[in-house]
């Protein structure tokens, strides 16, 4: 065994290979390549607005799964069945509050794609899945420009609608 050899980290699987006399597999470069940006032109210039607007009373996370924000309830029938159909969906946008990080407000940008009739079955599901979590949700048509004083009273009228059918 050459000096190289006995100084290279192994994993499990690279001791039961050595253990047994067996070559390891070649290992494959994986294909993934890093983007270029996380959020599109019209979503990122949305998150810069709303960061002025929610500053920091409340965090911002950006492409959030349905199935972090929701669980389904213990004792539901068919668990799976409800799981499956959260599970590859995201949300644009959810506010949280600093301290928990307690999720109180999703927003959704809707662009020219939610007119279509299939997206908007996807946003209807969307928008159930929320209400029967009691989790506000906020629909703003996507636009070139966003005024922050209209962004901030849709964002506080959305929450206080909320906190209004809790009380």
């Amino acid at each position: 065994m050459n000096q190289t050899a006995k100084n290279e980290p192994l994993g499990c699987l690279g001791i039961l290979f050595k253990l047994f006399g067996v070559e390891a597999p070649a290992q494959k470069q994986l294909p993934y390549a890093r983007k270029d940006y996380l959020l599109s032109r019209a979503e990122r210039s949305f998150f810069g607005v709303l960061q002025q607007v929610v500053g920091s009373e409340l965090l911002i996370f950006a492409k959030v799964r349905l199935g972090d924000l929701l669980y389904i309830k213990k004792g539901a029938d068919n668990r799976q069945s409800f799981f499956n159909r959260i599970q590859s969906k995201h949300v644009d946008f959810v506010l949280c509050e600093p301290g928990a990080v307690r999720p109180v407000l999703v927003i959704e940008l809707d662009d020219s794609s939610h007119d279509k009739a299939s997206r908007q079955a996807r946003d209807a599901f969307v928008d159930d899945a929320l209400a029967a979590a009691d989790l506000p949700i906020l629909r703003v048509r996507a636009k070139a420009s966003y005024s922050p004083g209209e962004l901030e009273g849709s964002i506080k009228g959305a929450m206080s609608r909320e906190r209004q059918k809790n009380v």
